[in-house]
């Protein structure tokens, strides 16, 4: 008798138990090639229905086929359970081999959360969820589901044959890298199996609904590579053919040394051109030719601000003539449920099939944010883990990575360290100011010569194109006394960028302009613009620019971090000395003039209150200001030298040095503690040690799940909802609520990036309340509604907290 893994919607077709497990077998095995583990994703695909070899599980699929308007009771057939248990019983009672052990621990937490999130081994409740499921909990027909595994899926001889040799790649994995833990190894090790296990049962599951087979061919992209790395020297060459200025032979240097850099094994380097030195297409360049020449599958660019992903991806597709492969993700669109769920299977809901949709990395060339890069480790639910496994093989480009939030350093250098050293990733940190990642406890393991550009400091000087000018140090600016400053400036430059700390103040300043100027065009942006707004503000920005016609504008910070605009002079309100850098990036920016000027102010109005790392860089670059003004030799002679930013960066880590370990309060306890501290530091095992006056049995006692619900990059979660800005925003919003193909929802997710913005739970609330939002998709996304978003503003609702909206 068949038993049932789904049941296809469109024809009512069966895929057995045995198909998809041994499907999902293969896709997992694929997924952990690249690590050396593909027996241990194996055996997580394997196992992970087995639960679905039962009567129970069969009747509950006939019922909800039979009764759609009144399907089972939620959760009502655990089927999740099973797999986990089975490794258990086998491998960790009795008399149990360490690796054996370590093996079921890791690979049956991936199993019995495959519906939900990694359980904790041991939770601040003192309680082992992982042991409640796998040893504690009663499991219908569980004798009958492991017969029938078995007798079905692979013989008994057979499994344990394939268990042997997952221990030994667990044994060789853990034998590798003796400067890193134990702990952090099982949790980067349970976590990549948990995400390859979840992207090959939603793929196997998405390939039976739509009666494909493709996804069972991993892509590899060597020649597409070739192609590209083509396009871009031709598009190189052409530089150098009409322009000889001092700054684009210097750009090409640069560029041919990144080149020659990228022969070099994979390694964690830093590239540290200056701005506007043309970072993006000299690390492109090292990123194709290193792929072509390591057999690299991605090409992955991280950046702080969604502003860089638009220009970016934009300027990559233009040069390697590709709109299929470039692929940008500025946000998760679909919500991300809380819930466990474990009944969502056979028949396909709206709800199953936004899970199914291609959501997972799989692209060429990818562009994202830090804050997405970082969810994919640390952030709750499947969604996001399930790219994890897609960033090994790859060439990753951190740009203007000093934007790092401070509570996440020491998770971005363990997530980085891991990549690299097995992974296979190569790491590129390229920023114009890098900071000091590794004055921390958990530190970065940087290839020794790491950087790419030589005599850095000669190639500062000859990129001088600025003058910092001190208005910050003597006296405060109001909006009022800041639109005379710039209406001055306006009197000797055609063009006038002002980049202030919060979107209130960035407002208010846009309207006062707009009462006092009138003949000269004046621009705002800010992240209440949805990606193809700021876009088309950008566009019309860039054209006075380049027509030399006057214009001005008032931007959130947004604009200052490889946004390529260049004005003939720049206002920057006060903050830390990479953020000032940044600013001076947009003045000047292909040496057009000799020298031109940034002003450097101290805004009053501005409320930092809860702001903390911009409020302490603004006090460090102050200190710095202060000291350069009695001594103009000191910190290199000026505000942004190597040795100002040198003790710009280790003043500011030093004062957070309590918050690197991303400190959770609640708790009393740190992330990195919670994830892989180890049994000295590990205050629950302790507790429990004492209470219950017995060990806990297990290798591995870290809180996955603990930690996660309490991840947040920034300090409030944030929603992403779809605006209907333009024709095709509303387009995309109609051709939603009509999809019913899971592909269709891949490609309209994909083109509803462009239209999203991120919003804080108080703004959800209020626009709930003052009917400015829509749920659609039974309630999986939001959309706002017509009236609550403006072509002049976006969201136009009063909010200062900009740092974390601009990080998405």
């Amino acid at each position: 008798m068949a038993y049932i893994a789904h049941i296809r919607k469109s024809d009512l077709e069966h895929q057995s138990v045995e198909e998809h497990l041994l499907g999902v077998k293969i896709l997992a095995e694929m997924y952990g090639e690249p690590l050396g583990v593909k027996h241990i994703t194996g055996l997580a695909g394997m196992l992970h229905d087995m639960g679905k070899y039962t009567d129970k599980f069969k009747n509950y699929l006939y019922e909800a086929l039979e009764n759609p308007e009144s399907p089972p009771k939620r959760g009502s057939v655990d089927h999740s359970t099973a797999g986990g248990r089975l490794l258990y019983k086998l491998f960790h009672t009795g008399r149990i081999d360490r690796y054996k052990g370590i093996l079921a621990e890791i690979v049956g937490n991936a199993i019995i959360s495959h519906h939900s999130y990694l359980k904790d081994f041991l939770s601040p409740e003192l309680e082992s969820n992982y042991l409640n499921r796998v040893r504690d909990k009663e499991i219908e027909e569980y004798e009958e589901s492991v017969r029938r595994f078995f007798e079905y899926t692979i013989g008994e001889d057979d499994f344990r044959l394939y268990v042997n040799q997952a221990e030994l790649e667990l044994s060789e994995f853990m034998g590798r890298n003796s400067s890193i833990t134990l702990e952090n190894k099982c949790m980067f090790l349970t976590k990549f199996v948990f995400s390859a296990l979840i992207d090959a049962d939603r793929t196997n599951t998405r390939c039976f609904e739509e009666k494909s087979l493709d996804e069972y061919k991993r892509p590899h992209f060597e020649g597409l590579f070739d192609t590209y790395y083509s396009r871009l020297m031709k598009e190189i060459d052409s530089f150098a053919s009409y322009s000889s200025s001092p700054i684009n032979r210097l750009r090409n240097q640069m560029s041919e040394q990144c080149d020659r850099f990228a022969e070099k094994p994979s390694g964690i380097y830093t590239l540290s051109i200056p701005t506007g030195g043309g970072k993006t297409l000299a690390s492109l360049r090292y990123a194709l030719k290193h792929a072509r020449t390591y057999n690299k599958r991605h090409i992955i660019y991280v950046l702080p601000y969604t502003t860089i992903i638009e220009q970016n991806a934009a300027e990559v597709r233009r040069i390697l003539q590709d709109d299929a492969n470039i692929l940008e993700h500025h946000s998760n669109v679909v919500e991300e449920s809380d819930e466990d769920d474990e009944h969502m299977e056979g028949m396909l809901s709206v709800r199953e099939k936004l899970k199914l949709a291609k959501d997972n990395w799989d692209s060429p060339i990818i562009f994202t944010t830090m804050v997405q890069f970082l969810n994919v480790f640390y952030d709750k639910g499947s969604r996001n883990i399930r790219r994890l496994h897609n960033l090994s093989e790859s060439v990753i480009i951190f740009d203007e990575v000093q934007k790092v939030p401070v509570s996440c350093v020491s998770l971005f250098n363990t997530a980085l360290n891991f990549l690299n050293l097995y992974a296979h990733s190569s790491i590129v940190l390229c920023t114009a100011t890098q900071p000091a990642l590794d004055f921390v406890e958990h530190k970065l393991s940087i290839s020794p010569d790491a950087e790419m550009i030589k005599d850095i400091q000669q190639v500062i000087t000859a990129f001088k194109r600025v003058e910092i000018q001190d208005c910050a140090t003597d006296h405060f600016f109001n909006n009022e006394s800041l639109v005379e400053f710039i209406t001055d400036r306006m009197g000797e430059t055609k063009s006038v960028l002002v980049i202030l700390n919060t979107k209130s103040v960035v407002k208010n300043l846009y309207q006062q302009l707009l009462t006092g100027i009138s003949e000269i065009p004046i621009y705002h942006l800010s992240t209440s613009m949805c990606a193809a707004h700021r876009k088309k503000k950008l566009d019309e920005v860039r054209e006075l620019l380049k027509n030399g016609d006057k214009v001005i504008c008032v931007s959130t910070p947004l604009i200052e971090a490889g946004v390529d605009v260049s004005f003939e002079c720049v206002i920057r309100s006060l903050a830390g000395l990479d953020s000032i850098a940044q600013a001076a990036g947009r003045c000047n920016r292909h040496g057009e003039h000799v020298l031109r000027q940034v002003y450097v102010i101290d805004h009053e109005e501005e409320n930092l209150r809860h702001l903390k790392e911009i409020q302490k860089g603004k006090q460090i670059s102050k200190k710095i200001l202060i000291d350069l003004k009695r001594d103009s030799l000191c910190h290199g002679g000026h505000l942004l030298s190597v040795q100002a930013m040198e003790k710009y960066f280790q003043e500011f880590y030093t004062d957070f040095k309590s918050a690197l370990d991303y400190s959770i309060p609640k708790l009393g306890q740190s992330m990195t503690n919670l994830l892989f501290g180890g049994l000295a530091n590990n205050k629950y095992y302790q507790e429990y040690a004492t209470n219950k006056k017995v060990r806990l049995p297990l290798f591995i006692v870290n809180s996955y799940q603990t930690a996660a619900e309490h991840f947040n990059v920034i300090d409030d979660r944030n929603t992403s909802v779809i605006v209907p800005y333009g024709e095709e925003g509303k387009d995309i919003i109609a051709e939603l609520n009509g999809a019913e193909r899971i592909d269709d929802f891949s490609k309209l997710l994909r083109r509803a990036q462009q239209f999203t913005i991120n919003l804080f739970d108080h703004e959800l609330r209020t626009l709930d309340k003052n009917g400015g939002l829509e749920r659609i998709l039974d309630g999986q996304m939001m959309v706002l509604r017509d009236g609550a978003y403006s072509e002049e503003f976006g969201l136009d609702m009063e909010n200062d907290s900009w740092s974390g909206l601009e990080l998405y």
